[in-house]
Formats: C-alpha cells, structure tokens, sequence
C-alpha cells in the first residue's frame, strides 16, 4: 500500500484519472430506483482520494472547467436567446429573491450560533458555493472597524470555514438537486416528459442527438420500380419521363438504372428508359407514395440501391437564389436529381413546399449523389460538410474571448465585480453557439466531442475540488468542531427548498428550468451536471445561465453587507 500510495504522490497527475474512472463506477451502481450518478460520486471519491495528501494545480481545474461551461453555453445558445424573449425577466427575479434567501438563511444561522465576521463570511462562501467571496469578504474585513488582533484572526479562521462548509455545499446541493428536487417537482418521470416537451416545443427534441435514435420519417427517399407501362415500349429520355412525371404534379428523378441484361449506368437527361429497365425513383416522400403503377412495379433490387448518397447543408449566399420559391430554384436545369429535404430560416425550421421563398441566410438541406452536390452547392451558397473534426481554432478563441471579457473586474462603489473567467467561458460558448447558427460554415463541433468536453470537463473539476479540500476539510472539523457542519448544512438546505417551492408555485417555471435556476443561484455547475444528467437533458442550463450571472454578482454584494451588519 505504501509503494502504490508513493507512486501516487510522485505522479499526482493519474491520480484524476484514478478518481474520474472510480467515480463514475461508483456512480452505475444502482439500488432498486436509486443511484448516486457520476458527478455525486466522483465528489465522493476525490474526497476520499484527497486523503493521501495529494496536492493538485489548481489551474487543472480552471481549465477543465471552462472546458465544460463552454460546452454546455455551445449546446444552449440558441434556445436561450430564444427563451430571454418569454422568461428572461423573471429568471433575473427568480435569482434576486433567491440570493437574499441564501443571505438571510446566513444572516440567521450565524446570529443564533454568535459566529464573528470571518465565521460568517466563510460559512457563506463555502455553504453557498459562492468562492469569489472568499476574496471579496476578505478585504472587507480588512476595512472593517475591527482592532487589528481581531481582523487577523477573522482573515485566518475564513477559508478553514470556507473548506467546512464547502463541501456539503457543493455535494448537499448535488444531492437535493439532483435527487431530491425532482420528488418536489413532481417525481422524475414527470420532469424528464416536460423537459421533452418543451425541447419539442422549440424543435430541440433531445432524442435526436442520440445516436442510438433514428427518425422513422424519410423526408427524401430512393425507390426502384421495373418499367412495364406500354408508354415506354418504344423507349423515351430520361428528359421525357421526368417531364411525364412532373406534368402529373410530380417532382421525381431516375436516379440509375439497370438494363434486362444487368449492366448498371448513371443516366443523363438524353440516356432512354425502355421495357425492362430497372431505374431507382428519387423524390420526397410524397410524391413517391403517389407513383405507384406510373412506370410499372415496385421491386426489390437492394443491390440497385446500394451506393452512396449525401446528406449536407448548404447556406444560401447567392443572389441569384434570394427570393425565389422553391418550385423556382427546384426547375433551374442544375438541380437535376437533388432534393430539397429541410430549410432552416433564420428563425425555425420550416416545411418545404413549392411556394416556400428561399432568402440569403437560410439554409438548405440537400439529398443528391455527391458530384452533383458540389457543383450545386456552389451556384446556391457555401457547402457545410458535416465532419468528425472539431474546429479547434473556433473552440480556443471563443474560450479566450470569452474567458478575457470575464475576467475584466466593474469598480462598483470599490467592490471589484466581474463574471470571472469561468463565468465568461460560459457566456462565450452562449454567443458563439448562437453565432454557429447563423454562420454555419464555422465552429463545427460534433456530438461526440461536446458529450466529451461536458462530461471530462465537469467531473475532472469536481474531482480537483474534492481532492483538494479533503484535508483542509478535516483538519478544519477538528479546529472549529462538527457544530459549523451541521450549521453550513442548514444554510444550503433552507434557500434550496425555497427555490424549489417557488419555481413550482410561484414563478410556474418548467421542472427542468426550476432546477437550473436553483444551480444557477448557489452557482453551483456541479448540481447542473448532476441535473442534466439525472433527467437526460441539457435544459436545466437555460435557467442555470441568467441566473448564474445575477447571483454571481449578488451573493458577492450580500457577502459585503453580512461583513458590515455582522
């Protein structure tokens, strides 16, 4: 034990790994109906971990940590644009109330107990997740009107309440949240069905971005059929039976064909379908179901069908498609053989019909064999291929953006407020998530890499966190004794439960929303994973960001007040 302790201790590096992967073992099992989750039981574990003395940069957590709030603002950001319109003013409301709750439960606990400035101060930041207070609260002690003995002593005793409380803080949050807040709302069948709905309602439907889903409608579909019709006997184009086809209201390609004696060609318009030809039909969906017996029987030629076939986006950039129909860009001799499968304008995706008007800006999604496709694209727009590559260099300097304007500090009345570069990564990943939606051509991050960034990002945090304040968190249980513990547990509980009640009764908010504001105002992004995940949903973080931001300010101003009125 001691040699595999030691080797620990030399490469405190694989130390997060060994806590990230017995967390998340940890976090499968499952009795009956209950399971602690990953993010709960990687806290656990660290805590436990962090017992050995390991000691951890704290610059690793800052930067997974980033790395998450940046994936998680990617995901939302055009939802949450789109929901500041409806709930933005009351989620502002929501955190104002909730952040004086979090100061009066302080207020009260260290008023029964008699705790001094710097008792208070660090219970508040550490039962409120609040660390920027640590800082903040601090300095104002040090301005205090305190004798200067005393001062020191406050100053000294602050961050090992801060470690006390802080622990419950985070994992007592994760746990009511994740766990519990759901039971109040109503029961997590309930939360998961109207975190569903509501993502339908704004055409997020989650079940879409997982991979094991497939949508059963078929927009765009390739069919063969063997011409048998008498129309056909002397033969005719390729032209000519398409023109036949449209002149019956529909808009249908042959896509190949194979001749009686199996040969397969790529036909032109002036290649000619006889007797006999097996030709695959492409087209939407309906005007296919409606083809039945114009060239003959539907067979099964599987082989026929098997080649490839390309599914892109492509944003409309060219004048000379603004402004014209569908029907209009569909009759342009170029499009031959290429589908129009979904446009998504600048505010929904909307259904594809004739009379649909195509504007620069919009985005087509094409259905075609690939050479046509390129040569297509580039008369209609800019072609946005889909990859498995990040755009690393759109991923940095989102980050870097965002992180820099964060950490620029406001001077209010000498209190120095600021989002924090953690805050800042959030709300750039907010607006270039929103920007990617516009300007689809960059910015690409697949599915994959995001769930990667969420899930590592978060849990190596909450793993740096646990493994480093385990051993202040005893040592300060044995100099300020288990009274404070069970003091800071009441001060996170009590505006925990508040908000809960009130999301649901008062401000009427969607269960998943209610749980994102909670997080939101103890600032609390570890209860956020625990939330999504526990519910399956990246909704919770479009009540977690307005409210984030608000009470990152506010719990700071309270932290000032609690030194003043203590």
């Amino acid at each position: 034990m001691n040699f595999f302790i030691g080797i620990l201790r030399q490469n405190p590096a694989i130390v997060l790994f060994l806590t990230v992967g017995l967390g998340f073992l940890l976090g499968k099992l499952r009795y009956r109906n209950f399971s602690l989750g990953p993010v709960t039981a990687v806290l656990i574990v660290a805590i436990f971990v962090g017992q050995l003395g390991i000691s951890l940069s704290g610059q690793i957590k800052t930067v997974f940590f980033m790395l998450f709030l940046f994936a998680v603002g990617y995901s939302v950001g055009p939802k949450f644009f789109r929901s500041l319109k409806g709930m933005g003013l009351r989620q502002v409301l929501f955190a104002v109330i909730m952040s004086s709750c979090c100061f009066g439960s302080v207020f009260l606990m260290a008023w029964l107990m008699g705790y001094n400035k710097g008792e208070t101060v660090g219970m508040f930041s550490g039962s409120q997740t609040c660390s920027a207070l640590l800082a903040v609260g601090g300095d104002a002690i040090s301005n205090s009107n305190v004798a200067d003995n005393l001062k020191k002593s406050m100053i000294d005793i602050l961050p090992v309440c801060y470690a006390v409380t802080y622990v419950f803080g985070t994992l007592g949050t994760v746990i009511i949240l994740g766990t519990i807040g759901p039971m109040m709302l109503g029961g997590l069948d309930k939360v998961k069905l109207e975190a569903a709905r509501l993502e339908a309602a704004m055409n997020e439907a989650s079940w879409k971005s997982d991979p094991v889903n497939i949508n059963a409608l078929r927009t765009v579909a390739f069919r063969t059929f063997r011409v048998e019709k008498p129309y056909f006997m002397n033969g005719h184009s390729v032209h000519t039976v398409e023109e036949y086809l449209r002149a019956m209201g529909k808009v249908l390609y042959i896509d190949r064909i194979r001749r009686p004696d199996g040969s397969v060609e790529i036909p032109t318009p002036q290649t000619m379908v006889r007797q006999g030809d097996t030709v695959v039909v492409c087209g939407r969906r309906e005007y296919l179901i409606q083809n039945t017996g114009l060239l003959g029987p539907e067979v099964d030629d599987s082989e026929l069908l098997e080649y490839p076939v390309e599914r892109i986006p492509v944003l409309v950039t060219s004048r000379k498609v603004d402004g014209h129909t569908v029907a209009q860009l569909r009759d342009h001799p170029s499009m031959r053989g290429i589908m129009i499968e979904e446009l998504q304008s600048k505010k929904e995706l909307e259904e594809v019909t004739p009379q649909t008007v195509i504007h620069r800006g919009d985005t087509l999604v094409l259905v075609g064999r690939k050479e046509v496709l390129r040569e297509v694209s580039n008369q209609i727009g800019v072609l946005d291929v889909p990859t498995t590559k990040t755009d690393i260099m759109f991923v940095g300097l989102a980050i870097f953006i965002g992180a820099f304007l964060g950490a620029i500090p406001l001077i209010v009345d000498g209190i120095p407020l600021s989002f924090g570069v953690s805050g800042g990564s959030l709300i750039g990943g907010l607006v270039f998530g929103w920007l990617r939606t516009r300007r689809p051509t960059i910015g690409y991050i697949p599915q994959p890499a995001l769930w990667l960034m969420n899930n590592l990002g978060l849990n190596t945090f909450i793993a740096v966190i646990g493994i480093d304040a385990a051993p202040t968190f005893v040592q300060g249980l044995h100099q300020v004794g288990w009274g404070l513990l069970g003091v800071g547990a009441v001060a996170t509980m009590i505006p925990l439960f508040i908000g809960l009640l009130l999301g649901r009764y008062v401000f009427r908010f969607n269960p998943a929303l209610t749980l994102g504001c909670c997080a939101g105002t103890r600032t609390c992004t570890a209860a956020l994973g625990a939330v999504q995940e526990n519910i399956g949903s990246n909704l919770p973080t479009m009540g977690y960001t307005v409210t984030y931001a608000v009470s990152n300010v506010l719990l700071v101003i309270w932290g000032i007040i609690t030194v003043a009125l203590i």
